[in-house]
């Protein structure tokens, strides 16, 4: 069994470096806020310029259809005003945490819908429903919030990531079916079952981790732009009181609005002195943070 997870170990570096391009110097960045971690090895796994070719075909297809549907927001909407606005300001701070972001062909719109929900695809193609501003009547550091956690996921190619941490358990998982097979001398098809399993956890163990990288990226971001990160806790507060039904965490591609309030809460005093320096004030005049109210259902 050694012998296996040694195999299935390098294996998968062997892959990820082989699939590694040589680094270029990044540019110096400020070094204050969260702090920047080096991007995944396991993104390049997958075919990142395929992942972005067909997000840009997608979101162009979306935005079509939206606009036949009468559901794409003009660029005079005052909320798509007021988008484009916040991503002006969000946007120059991108090339902390990915240098190429500064390349992208920056686009963001409005859709008409009830949902409460809002992405960024690789490449920078941002939407935001028209439910989340309305349900949750978000002032617009709450926005920034949001708008920085999507665009961190583009950020920190967690498409890219997920689809080579997907290839590469399926890799480990069908060697580690196959030595549990010899080793107990079973079928197969029952070691398959369960390491198809353990790797499903381990997916969704990833994909709450990108959730939480994408908080704090986005807290940092947001602080850079001039917006109160403490925001973040106004927000998945709202989150919670209109969604009070949620999974539970262990089995969730997200974590619970109570860890990432706590997580937000342990690295404030990283994002606040870069919010208050962006303010021009120091860290301990800052006023309380105020939202609004939600609306009455």
């Amino acid at each position: 069994m050694k012998t296996l997870k040694h195999t299935a170990a390098l294996l998968t570096l062997a892959f990820c470096m082989q699939a590694a391009p040589a680094q270029q110097p990044l540019p110096r960045q400020p070094t204050d806020g969260i702090p920047v971690t080096k991007l995944s090895p396991l993104r390049l796994a997958a075919n990142a310029q395929e992942i972005e070719r067909q997000a840009g075909m997608q979101y162009t297809q979306m935005m079509q259809q939206a606009r036949q549907q009468e559901a794409l927001a003009p660029p005079d909407h005052p909320q798509v005003q007021r988008l484009r606005a916040i991503a002006r300001r969000i946007i120059p701070h991108v090339a902390r945490w990915n240098p190429q972001a500064l390349e992208w062909n920056w686009q963001v719109n409005l859709l008409g819908s009830d949902q409460v929900n809002a992405f960024c695809m690789p490449g920078g193609r941002i939407a935001f429903f028209s439910g989340i501003l309305t349900k949750l009547n978000l002032t617009d550091d709450e926005v920034a919030m949001v708008m920085g956690h999507e665009i961190a996921h583009a950020l920190r190619e967690h498409a890219s990531k997920r689809a080579g941490t997907s290839q590469v358990a399926s890799i480990v998982g069908r060697l580690a079916s196959l030595g549990l097979s010899a080793y107990f001398g079973v079928d197969p098809r029952i070691t398959d079952a369960g390491t198809g399993a353990v790797a499903q956890l381990a997916l969704l163990k990833f994909s709450r981790g990108e959730e939480t990288e994408a908080d704090l990226v986005g807290m940092d971001l947001a602080a850079r732009a001039g917006y109160d990160p403490r925001a973040g806790i106004a927000l998945w507060q709202k989150m919670g009181a209109s969604n009070a039904r949620r999974p539970i965490e262990f089995i969730s591609t997200h974590p619970s609005g109570e860890s990432r309030i706590a997580e937000m809460n342990k690295n404030m005093p990283l994002v606040l002195p870069v919010y208050a320096r962006s303010r021009g004030i120091p860290a301990n005049a800052l006023p309380p943070y105020r939202t609004t109210p939600l609306p009455k259902s």
